[in-house]
């Protein structure tokens, strides 16, 4: 009798280990990733004398044609009234995604918009052993079957009037202002070509005076982040993270499937490279792969960032 009573405090603090892990498990996959919220901040960023440009940043909607509360809550965005959308890939996660995109995305159209691919907009999602992030960022081991990218860009493009930034640049009007904009393919997949940048921002002519100039990626690599503070970019966007997607409270991000430091897993701060600070605002996304149906501690998101003159 001994014996079972002194017991008695272990199998206790077992039940409340369990009981806490199952709560927590109850708030993230029930409750946690369908609480959508933006976040809204600003930088100083544009060139002295600009006017003020509402930049809604959306990134990894990972859609599926089921996520109806997701569709909803991104197509009530264009209630904002941004002057720019900036996407930051990780569109499609499942191989009929583009039917809720279009759903969730169609109240943009005629809204400047600017996009860069991320590797589930190219292929199908696959299941994954959770704990291999824990050990650096993720790697492909198998070819996953091919999601239909060119309609996806085509609704872009033709359908709600955006301009892809996959390894190349773009001159916009935007708000009264002239933008400068360059970005690359996923570099988590080493589809970015950043050699080919400088002749694509060549290729724009001579930039006008009072000009800003904006990189955009979907994996923040700090690769990515260093080339573009070396070609200019005064403020840059970035996603892919899911701002770690299951974070422990009061600490933040345990992985973030890239090498930008975990404190920058998500929101806005700063990036300095070679004497240069610029604003980076890297999205924790509003989606998640269909086979990690889990948010914790990291709330699915989009980001009203407000860039205002230097």
């Amino acid at each position: 009798m001994t014996s079972i009573r002194s017991a008695h405090p272990a199998l206790i603090a077992l039940g409340a280990v369990g009981a806490a892990g199952a709560a927590a498990a109850v708030w993230g996959i029930g409750i946690e990733r369908y609480l959508f919220t933006v976040r809204e901040a600003t930088a100083s960023a544009l060139a002295p004398g600009s006017m003020p440009i509402k930049v809604l940043h959306i990134s990894d909607a990972h859609m599926a044609p089921w996520q109806h509360r997701k569709q909803d809550w991104l197509a009530s965005l264009a209630q904002l009234q941004p002057d720019l959308i900036v996407n930051t890939g990780d569109n499609l996660g499942h191989r009929d995604g583009l039917e809720g995109i279009r759903r969730a995305f169609e109240p943009f159209a005629g809204i400047p918009g600017m996009f860069v691919h991320g590797s589930n907009d190219v292929t199908e999602p696959s299941p994954r052993n959770p704990l291999r992030y824990f050990s650096g960022p993720s790697k492909k081991h198998h070819k996953a079957p091919e999601l239909d990218t060119a309609a996806m860009d085509a609704f872009f493009t033709d359908e709600l009037g955006w301009t892809g930034l996959n390894n190349t640049a773009a001159r916009l009007q935007v708000a009264g202002n002239t933008v400068d904009f360059f970005g690359v393919d996923d570099a988590h997949r080493n589809w970015d070509r950043l050699d080919d940048l400088p002749a694509a921002i060549d290729a724009l002519g001579p930039r006008p005076d009072g000009a800003s100039v904006i990189g955009v990626t979907h994996a923040p690599y700090q690769r990515v982040l260093n080339r573009f503070v070396d070609l200019g970019a005064e403020a840059i966007f970035g996603g892919h993270t899911h701002g770690g997607q299951v974070c422990l409270p009061g600490f933040g991000a345990l992985v973030a499937n890239c090498d930008i430091p975990l404190k920058q897993a998500k929101g806005l701060s700063t990036w300095t490279h070679d004497h240069r600070t610029v604003p980076l605002n890297v999205s924790a996304g509003c989606g998640h792969s269909i086979y990690a149906p889990v948010r914790f501690a990291c709330r699915p998101e989009a980001t009203l960032l407000t860039l205002t003159a230097r």
